[in-house]
């Protein structure tokens, strides 16, 4: 009884989040471009991969993440900037095999509702996913922090995963996600291996340039999108709008 009377209580939390999270991605998309001009330009994301204008490149390499592997013991700070839930990542993390060195910021998810289940960004021929991962990190090499290279052509690289269904380790971060609604400011996370969000083959990808995909819509975005998508506990379902 205990035991449902909790998870009760974690749908009607995250419905809320998904709520203050959807009412931000549909008041106005369409009409972003009015006050943020790149919203309306070229190189904007998500984008739709179709395999007809997909093209093999022998000069990518595989993706290899450096440190992804947190101390429990280690603090992670979960934070609402007003458009989305945030978690920070500490700048030990990075990504090799980039044009340059890529110094890990953030991650957040977006996911669906009831009403539209499906809530990636990307779609692949066609399909979309449940939910979708970014692990979004600043070009190190060139600037001191993510906000110095947020409106930089060569600022930014995100790691999107395509998300089938919920992992028992995000299901850990939306727990601490349910607390942090009611804590208005921010909230302290203990350090996992965020390798384990990540599919198991790092070489197969699709790349392209692009951008933020909420305003500004900056078009400062190296985008890898996995090609394999993380297939998770059929336990969970993704809370819908209330």
């Amino acid at each position: 009884i205990e035991f449902f009377f909790f998870f009760l209580n974690l749908s009607f939390i995250l419905k809320v989040i998904v709520t203050v999270t959807n009412l931000f991605c549909s008041t106005g998309q369409d009409y972003w471009s009015n006050k943020y001009p790149y919203c309306g330009g070229s190189f904007q994301s998500p984008i739709h991969i179709t395999s007809d204008l997909l093209r093999f490149s022998p000069t990518l390499r595989p993706i290899e993440v450096r440190n992804y592997k947190l101390s429990s013991t280690e603090q992670l700070t979960l934070r609402n900037d007003g458009h989305s839930l945030k978690l920070s990542l500490p700048p030990t993390m990075y990504v090799a095999g980039l044009p340059n060195q890529f110094t890990a910021a953030q991650l957040h998810f977006h996911w669906g509702s009831s009403n539209w289940p499906t809530g990636s960004e990307h779609l692949v021929d066609s399909k979309k996913f449940a939910a979708e991962l970014h692990i979004v990190h600043y070009n190190s090499d060139k600037y001191p922090d993510i906000n110095t290279a947020i409106d930089k052509s060569d600022g930014l690289a995100v790691l999107g995963v395509l998300i089938k269904r919920l992992s028992s380790k995000v299901n850990q971060i939306l727990l601490h996600i349910c607390y942090f609604v009611f804590s208005d400011f921010e909230v302290r996370v203990p350090g996992f291996n965020v390798r384990e969000l990540l599919p198991a083959r790092l070489d197969e990808y699709y790349r392209y340039d692009g951008s933020l995909t909420t305003p500004p819509c900056f078009p400062s975005v190296l985008w890898t999108v996995f090609r394999n998508h993380v297939t998770i506990s059929r336990h969970f379902q993704f809370p819908s709008v209330l």
